[in-house]
This record gives structure tokens, sequence and C-alpha cells, in this order.
């Protein structure tokens, strides 16, 4: 008898197209930057999202805690989910090793963060307190997909008050489709993306960081001390 597993969209297989593709990749030393196929990869992902680059990362784990570590310094603050992944499911990485401080909020019953709890979150500027730096969101959240105005409303938020904006978008083509836009419509709205490779599209690793050049060139530093950077990638 067949079985379905339905633990997760992470438990899918690389199909024989896939697996083929893999086999006559072209290859090359990627921490030098000679790794065409991943290039292209950054470069097609990037442009489709409408970011100026991106950076391919062995999991999304790591493209989120680039994301973290680019954005806040030590002792910074970011705003985020109480059930969201980069606080309750990544080992607790932003603290252990960003030294950046969390401030879950409680999840509302349709994804969103209620955004008045959001900035009533957001800390006086005092020495007193850790400094606010960045509200990340995810979409989608718990199987809910946030709506595009919500987002709009996310951003004038964090616009307003000098904060970042990353979106933990690790289904974000779930949402997208979900929504019935174009993926770009979603990732217009944030100052970082990270996407997901291995779910539901089946390839076995890998997940992509988009954000502004300078973002992006703190995120590749980073993905090197974390020892993210990979040779033969492609």
């Amino acid at each position: 008898m067949s079985v379905i597993d339905l633990r997760s969209d992470t438990v899918t297989q690389p199909s024989t197209g896939m697996r083929d593709a893999m086999a006559s990749a072209p290859l090359g030393d990627d921490v030098y930057g000679e790794d065409p196929t991943v290039n292209k990869l950054e470069s097609e992902l990037a442009s489709r999202l409408g970011f100026a680059q991106a950076l391919f990362v062995p999991t999304g784990t790591m493209s989120n805690l680039l994301a973290l570590m680019a954005h806040c310094g030590r002792g910074d603050e970011y705003i985020v989910g109480q059930q969201a992944h980069t606080y309750k499911y990544e080992g607790g990485g932003a603290a252990v090793l960003g030294s950046i401080q969390p401030q879950p909020l409680e999840v509302q019953a349709d994804g969103s963060l209620d955004l008045q709890q959001v900035v009533a979150a957001i800390k006086p500027d005092d020495f007193h307190f850790a400094r606010t730096r960045l509200l990340a969101l995810e979409n989608t959240m718990q199987g809910k997909v946030l709506p595009v105005e919500y987002l709009g409303q996310a951003s004038r938020l964090t616009r307003e008050h000098g904060l970042a904006l990353h979106l933990d978008g690790a289904r974000l083509y779930n949402a997208a489709v979900k929504l019935g836009v174009d993926a770009s419509e979603i990732a217009r709205h944030f100052d970082s993306v990270s996407v997901c490779l291995s779910k539901g599209l089946g390839a076995p690793v890998g997940s992509v960081l988009c954000g502004t050049v300078e973002l992006i060139g703190k995120a590749r530093r980073l993905r090197k001390m974390v020892g993210g950077g990979m040779r033969q990638a492609g």
C-alpha cells in the first residue's frame, strides 16, 4: 500500500527531472562567487521579487538568521510572533548567535500581529532599553495567509517608526497562489525576504535571502561566519 506522508511539505522528494537537472548543472566555487547555477538562481529570484540582490544559503533557518543579524546589531531587538519560526522553531539563533533580543507578541487568529500591539512594543529611545530595529512577519503563518492590505499597513508602520521589515517567506509562493497575486506583490512591502526551495518544490536543500545590495553584502559575510559558504553548490 502506498503511504502518503503528511507530516510536512519538507518531506517531498526530488522528481526525475530535478535529479537530471542537478546531475548536469554547471558548477563552480560559490564562496568565490564562481558557481554559474547559484549566480543565476540568485539573480533570477532577486529580479522576480523586485530586489537588488539575493544570497543562496543551505537552510531557511540560516536565511532568517542572516537577515536578523544583518538588520540588527548586538543588543538590538526585533518584534516577532510567539509562534513564528524565527522565534520558536529556529533554536534561539537570533539571541544565541546574534545577541538580538526578541520581543514576542501573541499571534492573532488570522495569523497576523495586532499592529497596535506592535507599536506599543517599540521601545523608547532610552539607554535602559534594547533598541527596537526590526519587525519580522511570516507568510504563510501556521497555514494562514496575510492579506496584501495588511502587509501595506505593516510596511507603513515600520517606516513611520524607523524599523526594518523582514518576511519569513518560507511558503511565500503558497501565499501568492492563495491570494491570486504575483509573489512580488507580497515581497514589495519588505526590506528583506527569505524563500525556501525545499518546501513543496521538492528541492533537497536550500533557501534564498533577498534584499538590498548593502544587506546582502552583510549577509554574505555572516554566511561565511556561521559556516554556510558552500563550494560546488549549484
